[in-house]
């Protein structure tokens, strides 16, 4: 068996942590782009999670239905939280597994 070292599995878990770090902020940088009723209703958010942006056609307020609007903002936006949750994964992805580290006992060590 592989003898243990704490400190060159610290150095590495310190690694990790910092290319996460840089994944995150990476992540939070890009955008994707969600719509409802046809595009009606556009929403921008980020790999943090956050909405950017919120467009609505002109058309829509004209028609002066408040439910069906609220519908559409509710609508775009879940579906761009998880387009955004989907980039955020697809990036973590990226560490592969366990990121590299070599942990004594753990296959690839």
């Amino acid at each position: 068996m592989a003898e243990f070292d704490f400190a060159s599995i610290m150095k590495q878990a310190q690694a990790f942590q910092e290319k996460l770090r840089e994944m995150q902020e990476e992540a939070a940088s890009k955008t994707v782009e969600a719509q409802a009723g046809g595009g009606m209703v556009k929403v921008v958010a980020d790999g943090g999670m956050r909405v950017r942006k919120i467009e609505i056609d002109p058309a829509i307020l004209a028609a002066n239905d408040k439910p069906m609007l609220e519908d559409l903002i509710v609508v775009a936006v879940n579906d761009g939280l998880a387009r955004a949750q989907k980039l955020v994964a697809e990036e973590m992805g990226k560490l592969g597994p366990l990121a590299g580290l070599k942990i004594p006992g753990f296959p690839g060590a």
